[in-house]
C-alpha cells in the first residue's frame, strides 16, 4: 500500500478505536438493535446531508438497492448487532481482542471467493503476527479478572467473533461498489442498514417505553454515529478502493493500541512496558503484510 493508505488506515483505526468504549458507555441504556438503529439512522442522515444529491447518489440507490441491502445487512445490521449484544456481557477490550479476527478470517474468504487476493503464507503470517500483538497489548486488561466471570455464558464471547467473519464477507462484497464515490457507497449502505434496523429495533425493543438516555449516553451515541460510522465509512471504502479487502481488514489491528493510545492522550493512563510489546507485534505484522520490507531484503 502506498503510504498515504497506510495514513488513511492508521486514521481509522483511531476513529474506529473509540467505536468500542462509546458502544459501551451507550448499551448500559439503550438496548443494542436499538443503538444500531441510532447508530446507522444518525450517520445515514449526516451522510445524506454533507453529499446533498451529489455523485448521482439517487441515481445509485435506484439501480443498486438489492446490493446496498446486502452489504448493509453483513457489514453494519449484523456485526454492530452482534457486538453490542456480546459488549452487553464483555467489556470493549476483550471485545475488540475477539473482533480483531477479521483480517484472518477475510484473508480465509478471500482466498475461496476471489481470484485475486489468494492465500499466502505472508499474509497468514501477518495476521497472525497482529493477532498477538492484540492479544498481547489488551489482553492482561482485558482477561483481569477472568476467573471471577467463570460462569460467563460462551454465547458473548463468540459474538464478536461471528461478526469479525460477517467483516470479512463484507469486506470482499464491497469490491463491488468499485469506482462509486466513497461517500455514496457509505451512505448507500448506511440508509440499506437504517431500513433493516427500524423494524428490528421496534419488535424486540419497544424503544417507546425506554426512558430518555443521560447526557453522557446521548454524546456517546451521536459519535458513535457522526465520527465512528459516518465519517469512519467514507474513509473505509476509500481504503477498500485503494488497497483491497485484506489490507482494508487490517484496521482491526489498530483498533486496539488505538483505544491505548487515546486513554493515554486524553485520559491520563499509563502505557506499560507491555503496552510497547504489542504495538511491536502489530507493526511487525502489518509490515509483514506490505511486503515492501521483505522485498528489500531479499534483493539485499
Amino acid at each position: 500500500m502506498a503510504l498515504s493508505t497506510w495514513g488513511m488506515l492508521c486514521l481509522l483505526g483511531l476513529i474506529w478505536g473509540g467505536s468500542f468504549f462509546f458502544a459501551r458507555i451507550a448499551v448500559t441504556a439503550v438496548p443494542p438493535f436499538t443503538l444500531v438503529f441510532l447508530r446507522v439512522a444518525l450517520a445515514a442522515l449526516a451522510l445524506q446531508i454533507y453529499i446533498a444529491g451529489r455523485y448521482g447518489i439517487y441515481r445509485e440507490l435506484a439501480n443498486r438497492w438489492p446490493q446496498f441491502l446486502l452489504l448493509g445487512l453483513i457489514n453494519n445490521a449484523i456485526p454492530h448487532t452482534l457486538i453490542f449484544l456480546g459488549q452487553t456481557q464483555i467489556g470493549a477490550g476483550l471485545a475488540a481482542i475477539l473482533n480483531a479476527t477479521t483480517p484472518v478470517w477475510t484473508v480465509l474468504i478471500a482466498n475461496v471467493v476471489t481470484s485475486d487476493e489468494r492465500l499466502t503464507a505472508r499474509k497468514i503470517s501477518g495476521c497472525l503476527l497482529g493477532l498477538v500483538g492484540t492479544a498481547v497489548l489488551i489482553g492482561p486488561s482485558a482477561f483481569s479478572g477472568f476467573s471471577s466471570t467463570a460462569g460467563l455464558p460462551l454465547w458473548p464471547l463468540l459474538l464478536p467473533v461471528a461478526a469479525a467473519v460477517s467483516y470479512g464477507f463484507a469486506g470482499i462484497y464491497g469490491k463491488r461498489f468499485k469506482g462509486v464515490v466513497p461517500p455514496v457507497t457509505a451512505a448507500g449502505q448506511l440508509t440499506a442498514s437504517t431500513v433493516i434496523m427500524l423494524p428490528a429495533s421496534l419488535a424486540i425493543d419497544h424503544p417507546w417505553t425506554l426512558d430518555m438516555p443521560g447526557t453522557s449516553v446521548l454524546l456517546a451515541i451521536l459519535a458513535l454515529a457522526l465520527i465512528s460510522t459516518a465519517y469512519g465509512y467514507i474513509l473505509y471504502f476509500r481504503i477498500l478502493d485503494r488497497a483491497g479487502a485484506t489490507n482494508t481488514s487490517l484496521v482491526t489491528l489498530l483498533v486496539p493500541p488505538s483505544a491505548v493510545l487515546l486513554g493515554f492522550l486524553f485520559l491520563g493512563e499509563t502505557l506499560h512496558p507491555i503496552d510497547f510489546v504489542g504495538m511491536a507485534f502489530i507493526a511487525l505484522g502489518l509490515l509483514v503484510l506490505d511486503g515492501r520490507i521483505l522485498r528489500h531484503l531479499r534483493k539485499g
